[in-house]
C-alpha cells in the first residue's frame, strides 16, 4: 500500500519569492507546472471549477528555471 506524506514548508514573515519563468499544464489538466526566476518549480492542483491551489514547491535549481517539458515514463 502506498501512502501519501504532504510536504511542509516552513519559512519566516513571508514566503519565498516565485518569479514565473515558465508554465505546463499535464495532459490529464488537473496540475500546472511553473518554474521560477529563483530557480523553484512549484506544482498546482487545478480543480474542475478552475480553482488553483499549491500542491508541492522544489527548491535545488541555482539558476532561473527558463523551460519546461514533459517527460515520457
Amino acid at each position: 500500500m502506498r501512502t501519501s506524506v504532504p510536504a511542509v514548508a516552513v519559512w519566516g514573515k513571508t514566503a519565498p519569492s516565485h518569479s514565473i519563468t515558465a508554465v505546463m499544464i499535464t495532459d490529464d489538466q488537473q496540475t500546472i507546472v511553473t518554474g521560477s526566476q529563483e530557480g523553484q518549480i512549484c506544482l498546482w492542483d487545478l480543480s474542475s471549477d478552475l480553482k488553483i491551489s499549491s500542491k508541492e514547491i522544489l527548491f535545488g535549481h541555482t539558476a532561473s528555471v527558463t523551460c519546461l517539458a514533459k517527460a515520457r515514463e
